[in-house]
């Protein structure tokens, strides 16, 4: 199955390791950061659950809860986190979902057969608090994820969302945004009182 951006996320039932959960109950009104993971007890993997929970405090402040998975099962993935947290100097709160069966991973798409039949890469879906798919990544099984810009693409979609502008290039809290083409150049100057109008395309502002 492929999935789009704008697709609701497929919902399922599952067992992690802080019990069963059904993703569309269990997300309620926040933001999700669902990811997957090669295998427990493997190298990459274990730094990337270890920053995952040294990040707790940064999801939380964006109402985003981290769901990981693998195709493990929990005892395993409870024997894991004990590694990790040792290893890691971290503490894994959050739930991490067994799927040996990879009804989950399938329905994701997260198993690429021509780099594993059983294991899945190191998918990522940004969900949003209406079940709503708002980005992808896909990253090989042998480089882990960089979690500055995983926090800083939530930021964007947040920010887009909330102010109902559109993000440049490398952009980050604090800096200039862009008014998106829907608003015109008229209303903009009216709306934004540091407008910059680079070309009748490119817009700019501070003033969000």
């Amino acid at each position: 199955m492929t999935l789009r951006l704008g697709d609701t996320a497929p919902n399922f039932t599952t067992e992690t390791t802080k019990g069963e959960i059904t993703l569309h109950d269990w997300s309620g009104d926040s933001w999700v950061f669902f990811f997957s993971h090669p295998a427990d007890f493997t190298p990459v993997c274990t730094t990337e659950m270890g920053m995952t929970a040294k990040h707790a405090a940064d999801f939380a402040a964006r109402n985003v809860l981290p769901l990981g998975l693998s195709t493990d099962t929990v005892a395993e993935h409870e024997k894991w986190i004990s590694d990790v947290n040792e290893t890691q100097n971290a503490d894994i709160q959050f739930p991490i979902v067994a799927d040996s069966t990879h009804e989950v991973a399938n329905l994701y798409d997260m198993l690429h057969p021509e780099a594993s039949a059983t294991a899945t890469v190191r998918s990522v879906f940004i969900i949003d608090p209406n079940n709503k798919i708002r980005l992808t990544m896909t990253y090989p099984m042998n480089v882990g994820r960089n979690f500055d810009e995983i926090l800083r693409v939530i930021d964007a979609l947040q920010i887009a969302d909330e102010k109902t502008v559109a993000l440049p290039a490398n952009w980050r809290p604090g800096d200039a945004v862009i008014v998106p083409l829907s608003v015109s150049t008229e209303d903009a100057k009216a709306k934004y009182a540091d407008l910059q109008v680079l070309t009748p395309y490119l817009r700019v502002t501070k003033d969000y």
